[in-house]
Parts: C-alpha cells; structure tokens; sequence
C-alpha cells in the first residue's frame, strides 16, 4: 500500500552531509490523512528536514507545522489545532534485512524502519502529524454537554478517586 503523503528519498542522493528537504501535502493528500486520522480536516500540512547518514542509518532532524480540524471528543463539533512539532528520527533497516540485530535506547529519537533502498519521508510526516493531535481535544461547549449528562468532574464527584485527597486538602 502506498502511503497518502509519499516523499521517498533515495539513500543514495542524500550523500555525505546535511541535506535539506521541505514537504508540504496538497489537498487531496491532506483530505486521505484526515479521512486516516479521523480528522475534519488537515487545512495545512508542511514539514522541514536536514537528513544525514550515520553509520546506523539515516538522521532526520525538524518541524512539523499545520493547521488541523478534529472532532471535539464530547460534542463532535469542530476543533481547529496548529501543528508546531520538532522531531528527531533515526531511519534503521528493517531488522532482518541486514542480519543484524538492533537495540534501541529510550534515550535516542523515533526510530523509523525502512526496507529498500530509500526512506518515506512525507510518511515519517505524517506519522509525526498523528502523534502530534490532541487525543481528547475539547470544544467550547464540551463542559456544559458533559454537566448536562450528568457527568461530575474530579472535584465534584463525592466519590471518586480523588475525594479523599480533595477532603484533605480541604482541611488544610
């Protein structure tokens, strides 16, 4: 399956130092991520890059920047979000590929596997754009939809996890 926002780069065009890349989605790869997202809408989706080798692999390093619309998690209604991400990612080959094995540190940036002789990146965009939006994003209106379903916050709800520690507080 091809991705909706394709940029292969080919390794070997990326060459020894910094090469920089600037993406950005047109509509109609924007409306297939916001159809695989969930989203409204992507109203604007641009991304930079400086790509380097390592002797690992390939080093990306930049900005996501784009301007979304997503359901409102109680209501439906629209939410408009701006995008504004640094990432740093490791492109790797695909363990087996190679033979050789990989541990990954929690310490070092996203790890993005590859198989071939090139690296996605408006893929490695958009997987950044996913981990970017707001999981739970709220309306306006969502409090008052959510109190007019009878549903109490933590400070409200007698006895919720938090009573006791908000008795406490109270005694203070």
């Amino acid at each position: 399956m091809t991705p909706e926002f394709s940029r292969p780069i080919r390794l070997d065009a990326i060459g020894e130092g910094e090469k920089r890349v600037a993406l950005s989605a047109d509509e109609g790869e924007r409306a297939a991520l916001a159809k695989r997202f969930g989203l409204i809408a992507i109203e604007r989706l641009e991304a930079e890059f400086g790509v380097r080798r390592d002797a690992a692999g390939v080093l990306a390093r930049g900005t996501l920047t784009g301007a979304v619309v997503q359901a409102c998690s109680v209501t439906g209604e629209p939410v408009p979000a701006r995008i504004d991400e640094a990432f740093d990612l490791r492109f790797l080959p695909e363990p087996g590929e190679t033979g050789d094995e990989v541990e990954l540190n929690e310490d070092e940036c996203d790890t993005v596997f590859y198989t071939g002789g090139a690296i996605d990146l408006g893929e490695a965009a958009a997987e950044t754009l996913a981990l970017a939006l707001d999981p739970f994003p709220r309306s306006a209106n969502a409090e008052a939809a959510l109190r007019e379903a009878g549903v109490l916050s933590e400070d409200e709800n007698p006895t919720g996890p938090f009573a006791a520690l908000a008795k406490l507080k109270k005694r203070d």
